[in-house]
């Protein structure tokens, strides 16, 4: 490590990376890609900015919060530019809706966004400049979770916490003008406060987690600004961020190979369901075969879902005691879908997991390991009582890279999500100001348009 860290200086590297790249440097489609991807981050954050989890969190963060300068995404409240990163954050997380990118299973807008829009509540930002840096912030993230994965999610580490405050302090350092230097100050102040874990999948301290990275993310791009010094390797030393948090073989190359001409952000995707993205081939498997079967619950003797066996791993609970474990549990998804030929938020509620009949049909479900089987494919098999099996495969769920959903897609789910978490919000505004961000002065007329009157 000692050799690859002499060797390839990938702070540096990503620090004059993030310091020299321009705006014309972005071609167009990334930068649609971006747009799709904020979309998705208020649609999200609008649905769910009145979760309980975000109003204790409100409740306890105001008693210590400074003046409300920045806009809370979906509510009247403002509050500081740090508490409202870490509430915009966990609002867009707190469902499980968010997007995912499909290498690291990293939800990358979330901690990146937030940070950006809260330092333009004290700062104006213009929309070209605010996108630009949102979509290096998702680079960087993206491109650790690469370089550490699978052995770092693996080992309990929740990658979009860990990996999301550097995205956000990259996204800050570059709003804020940082040199070489004072970046990988940046990188360093967030890999003192790296943290997350798997654990709290299906809880609500995993809000914590995501609206800390963005809340510390920006802090460590502030400390940074104001001449707070970090190590001089952050990533790459030998008790830096990789070798610590990487597992037993991390792989550098993947920091910075094809910097400034693959970009991260163009494999990222867009959830149709609140839930864990593995469990998106589940859902679409058992909404088919509703829709093309006259399935009478009483009548189903087994449920088989088989799958590579990180499903398995992921999402065999069969019996959450919440709607936030139900997101992670593959008997409720399946049975719900089956019952109500919806997945959406009401379906992973508490009221749907205490449901007598949703009860009934989970206990016939089980998750079956089939090795063979990759990651992102999975098999629904409904074994009914007159000997017939039913059974779906679904090799691309929808909202994969196969199959995305389209931009008239992403602005019906803010419209839905909206609907839900911010009643009576006129959501037009929010969508051109979304598709035309590139033209505005400053990105605070974007958020007015997100918080009701």
């Amino acid at each position: 490590m000692d050799q690859l860290t002499d060797q390839n200086k990938v702070s540096e590297r990503l620090a004059r990376f993030l310091v020299e790249t321009e705006n014309s440097d972005i071609p167009p489609n990334v930068r649609h890609e971006a747009k799709r991807s904020l979309l998705n981050f208020f649609a999200t954050a609008l649905g769910g900015c009145r979760d309980r989890a975000i109003e204790i969190s409100l409740e306890v963060l105001s008693e210590f919060a400074g003046a409300g300068e920045a806009a809370i995404v979906g509510r009247s409240e403002r509050a500081d530019a740090l508490t409202a990163a870490f509430l915009n954050a966990a609002s867009s997380n707190v469902f499980d809706f968010d997007d995912t990118h499909v290498p690291t299973v990293i939800h990358p807008t979330a901690p990146v966004a937030p940070a950006l829009f809260a330092l333009g509540a004290r700062r104006r930002i213009s929309g070209s400049d605010l996108l630009q840096a949102f979509i290096l912030g998702v680079e960087v993230e993206c491109r650790l979770g690469n370089a550490v994965s699978p052995g770092h999610y693996r080992r309990g580490w929740h990658i979009t916490a860990t990996c999301g405050v550097f995205g956000a302090a990259a996204a800050a350092g570059k709003i804020l003008g940082l040199d070489a230097e004072r970046m990988i100050w940046a990188l360093g102040n967030a890999s003192a406060q790296s943290s997350g874990l798997v654990e709290t999948l299906g809880s609500m301290a995993k809000s914590v987690g995501v609206g800390n990275s963005a809340r510390n993310g920006l802090l460590a791009a502030l400390l940074a600004e104001q001449g707070l010094a970090g190590p001089g390797l952050p990533l790459e030393g030998p008790r830096g961020f990789i070798p610590v948090m990487g597992g037993d073989n991390p792989d550098l190359a993947r920091l910075t190979t094809d910097l400034g001409r693959s970009w991260e952000i163009m494999r990222n995707t867009y959830k149709p369901y609140p839930c864990g993205v593995v469990l998106n081939p589940v859902l679409d498997g058992a909404l088919d075969l509703r829709k093309e079967h006259d399935l009478q619950p009483a009548r189903v003797r087994e449920i088989v879902v088989a799958g590579h066996p990180l499903l398995r791993e992921r999402t065999d609970r069969p019996s959450p005691a919440s709607g936030r474990e139900a997101q992670v549990s593959a008997q409720h998804s399946v049975a719900v879908a089956l019952l109500q030929g919806a997945a959406g938020i009401p379906q992973y509620s508490n009221d749907a997991v205490r449901d007598p009949a949703v009860l009934a049909l989970r206990a016939k479900v089980r998750v079956q390991d089939d090795p063979a089987i990759p990651v992102g494919v999975a098999t629904v098999r409904i074994l009914m009582d007159d000997g017939r099996t039913l059974e779906r495969t679904i090799e691309h769920a929808r909202g994969s890279l196969e199959r995305p959903l389209t931009d008239a897609d992403l602005e019906q789910k803010l419209r839905t999500l909206a609907a839900y978490g911010c009643p009576g919000l006129d959501v037009a505004p929010l969508i051109a100001a979304i598709w035309s961000i590139e033209g505005a002065a400053d990105t605070r007329d974007i958020l007015r348009h997100a918080v009701p009157d």
